[in-house]
């Protein structure tokens, strides 16, 4: 069953997690509390004083206009601090304002960042500390210390006259806030249990009995009372039970129960008699350990010695950019985004500057420029911090030789050894080496004079074919590049110096899978407009495949996409293609599937491929997963309700945050399942509408799915605000990999659309994986499924036909 608890409402205010009552006597905290005019800067131009003050919560910045007298104030998810010029705007106000007087405070997701000046040294450190250590104190909090902040930072909310009290009219305005629906006389029921003073308002140790009781989880409850055989604890065996049986953990459950009750057990009774309580149970289903995502696969796991063709790659499109391609804003911090997400391969579109620096922004467009030094130095600072593992820099190179030499220049001497400028043995590569062996260094990709082989060859011409570099596609391109009509018979200079850059990533004009398979080189590769890789992926699918075990390949989207909108990546995955680049700064779904696909394997941007996608002479085919030996469907199913015990509604979700900030709107949260992966595992299935409640709904439904590539497949939680006269409203989602799924029940932590958490809003699931046998038929898409005499799955229309007769 589905079970949605207490989803947040959106409040205008910067958040911070932190726990206020334990750092309000550091000086630094003091002084933020007591509150500072600062200088917020947006431009070089545009510089305003406003008031800064950090509430008693310890978790809100609120700040207000001097000028307009009105408060003011933004909910903001504050990542790290940056100390003096460190920001494009800093950079830009350097020679007005001194370093030590300047600050930025930077945001997770793709909000952008605020700069401040303070009016001393003093005043500015007090804040980069202070703020610091409420960073930290987030980060440093367990379970429940984040409940025990989330119940006071509500009856902050509740408490409009700041009396330290909550009267019954405020619990009813709180109910509201909390996306609660529930009647006076029901209200007034558990208001008066929790006073038990008789004194017509809440205190604060008053209202967290009264938050208990709201948020009393049914749905937990009775899973523990089907295991406990005394209803008030569950025993090391009986804990032992319900991992074997449930979460299917096997013969790993007896050593990891005592495990969970020495992580989450509140009572030390409990803990030294090898017990756990409700409150310890429900602590560990809401934990990392319980949620939907295998934690051991979140952490480095895989192979990481294999060829880099290997791999699927994160990467960027148009990394320069923070908005669309016309009239965007170019900036460095856009990289540093790009790098902080796991990006691996990051673009650079570089023209001639007119004083003689090679600038970067979208060609014939009024997009902003930056200059190409600053970004190699950004790469330099920030390409490691997330990741070891290579950086591509995708070269879109549109400069006379001059300033070509100028790059090369610049790469060189800014990156020094990060810069790969050699095959790493010496020897020309018959395969491209491992992520493992290119740890540390960043990799040109761009067009080369001849290969490694003519290294040395001073014979060969510094011109190069316009067509090497040309999209491999029909025009379709508005803005930056040529048309191929215009190119194809184009010559162009490359400079020496930058060719000598590039090694194991040399830019060719795709002349077929066949010339590929006979006379192509496993460092030479191609890009593909997403129109064209799709029309390879539909005529070839299995030769795309082939060819990707050996080469790299690079799909971006259409030139059409002017907005900076995406395709959808799963087609470009489906048949191997490696470096499959969207636009990074243009959340929604694509980037969903993206950060999804990428978030295992330690958040590294380097996920292994399928063996079946590494084998130089596979046969699998995207259309046709069936066919392929070692074939093996899975069934997912999602239950929102338990068939083995008694009907019971385990599926439910928490605390969703309102959509809809209309006085009295309260959320009509529904849930829907989406499959992205090979095209005959594309589906979705949503349950119903829950009317008026989005702190714990639940809905008693059952969704199944068949998927015949579990390992390609990802599985993508959604859940919505119901408009029966309009689109559905998003309220949080969440993707991961199929092969990334814990069974049993789990929780699934929402995310919004800027893939930033929104806690403690989840979905309660509880969920079975079985791997089909050869024997066991099989529904999907109102399709009967059954294996044929060779034991290859067919459609039961099919069989009848006459292609094979079941087994």
């Amino acid at each position: 069953m589905f079970l949605l608890q207490n989803i947040p409402s959106h409040v205008p205010e910067v958040k911070m997690e932190a726990e206020g009552p334990y750092v309000q006597d550091d000086p630094h905290v003091k002084l933020m509390m007591a509150g500072s005019t600062l200088r917020k800067v947006k431009s070089r131009s545009w510089k305003k004083q406003r008031h800064f003050r950090l509430l008693e919560d310890g978790l809100t910045i609120w700040y207000k206009s001097r000028w307009a007298g009105k408060g003011h104030s933004t909910l903001m998810d504050v990542e790290a601090v940056r100390e003096g010029h460190q920001s494009e705007v800093m950079l830009s106000i350097a020679e007005e304002f001194p370093a030590e007087l300047c600050f930025t405070l930077v945001f997770h997701g793709r909000q952008g960042n605020l700069d401040l000046v303070a009016d001393s040294p003093e005043e500015a450190q007090a804040w980069i500390q202070g703020v610091r250590k409420l960073i930290h104190k987030a980060q440093s909090m367990d379970e429940q210390e984040r409940q025990d902040q989330w119940v006071r930072d509500w009856f902050q909310k509740a408490d409009k006259n700041k009396d330290g009290k909550m009267n019954f009219k405020e619990v009813k305005k709180l109910l509201k806030m909390m996306n609660v629906e529930m009647n006076e006389d029901d209200a007034l029921h558990l208001f008066t249990m929790a006073d038990k003073c008789e004194s017509g308002s809440l205190e604060i140790e008053q209202f967290v009995h009264f938050y208990q009781m709201l948020t009393q989880r049914d749905e937990v409850w009775k899973v523990f009372q089907d295991y406990s055989g005394d209803g008030e604890r569950l025993t090391l065996e009986e804990l032992e039970s319900f991992l074997r049986l449930e979460q299917g953990e096997g013969d790993q459950s007896s050593q990891h129960a005592q495990q969970l009750i020495q992580r989450y057990e509140p009572s030390e009774t409990a803990v030294k008699e090898s017990s756990m309580s409700l409150e310890g149970f429900q602590t560990y289903l809401c934990s990392q350990e319980g949620s939907i995502f295998n934690p051991a696969l979140l952490e480095l796991h895989q192979d990481m010695n294999q060829p880099l063709s290997h791999y699927f790659i994160s990467s960027s499109h148009n990394t320069y950019l923070l908005e669309d391609q016309l009239r965007g804003q170019s900036s460095l911090e856009a990289y540093i985004q790009a790098l902080k997400r796991g990006c691996r391969c990051v673009e650079v579109d570089c023209w001639d500057g007119s004083d003689g620096e090679p600038v970067v922004y979208h060609g014939h467009t009024l997009t902003s420029k930056i200059l190409f030094r600053d970004i190699i130095s950004t790469l330099k600072e920030y390409a490691f911090k997330v990741s070891d593992f290579p950086v591509i820099v995708s070269l879109e190179n549109h400069c006379g030789v001059e300033q070509q030499t100028v790059m090369a220049t610049h790469l060189r001497q800014i990156l020094g050894e990060m810069l790969l400028t050699a095959p790493l043995d010496g020897q020309i590569p018959q395969m491209l080496p491992s992520p493992q062996e290119l740890r540390g260094k960043i990799l040109l990709k761009a067009k080369k004079i001849g290969g490694l082989e003519t290294h040395l060859d001073e014979t060969l011409t510094d011109e190069v074919s316009d067509e090497d570099e040309m999209a491999n596609d029909e025009a379709e391109s508005p803005s930056a590049e040529d048309p191929p009509a215009e190119t194809a018979n184009k010559k162009s200079k490359l400079s020496r110096e930058l060719s000598d850059l590039v090694v194991y990533c040399k830019s060719v004009h795709f002349h077929g899978f066949e010339r590929a398979r006979s006379q192509a080189k496993c460092y030479e590769m191609s890009s593909f407009s997403e129109s064209k890789a799709k029309k390879l992926a539909k005529d070839a699918g299995s030769e795309f495949i082939r060819c990707n075990t050996r080469q790299l390949s690079r799909i971006y989207p259409s030139g059409l996409r002017t907005d900076s909108s995406n395709y959808n990546p799963q087609d470009m995955w489906n048949v191997g293609c490696q470096i499959v680049a969207l636009n990074f700064q243009t959340a929604g779904l694509e980037m969903d599937l993206n950060d999804g696909r990428f978030r295992q394997n330690g958040c590294c941007g380097y996920v292994l491929k399928p063996d079946f996608m590494r084998d130089a002479d596979s046969s699998f085919s995207p259309d046709r997963p069936e066919d392929r030996p070692g074939y093996k469907p899975a069934r997912l199913s999602i239950q929102v309700q338990l068939s083995s015990r008694a009907g019971q509604r385990v599926i439910s979700a928490q605390q969703l945050p309102k959509v809809n900030q209309k006085e009295g709107s309260i959320v009509d949260p529904l849930v829907r399942v989406e499959i992205y992966g090979v095209p005959l595992d594309q589906t979705k299935e949503e349950t119903s509408h829950i009317n008026n409640n989005g702190f714990n709904p639940v809905w008693n439904e059952t969704l199944n799915f068949i998927v015949h590539s579990p390992e390609l497949a990802l599985v993508r939680f959604v859940v919505e605000d119901h408009d029966k006269t309009s689109r559905n409203d998003f309220i949080g989602q969440f993707t991961l990999p199929f092969t990334c799924i814990q069974p049993g029940y789990r929780h699934i932590h929402l995310l919004s659309k800027d893939g930033t958490a929104i806690p403690p809003s989840s979905v309660f699931v509880n969920l079975t994986v079985n791997y089909l046998h050869h024997r066991t038929s099989m529904h999907c898409r109102n399709s009967l499924f059954l294996p044929d005499r060779c034991g290859v799955w067919r459609p039961l229309q099919g069989l009848l036909q006459g292609e094979d007769a079941p087994v």
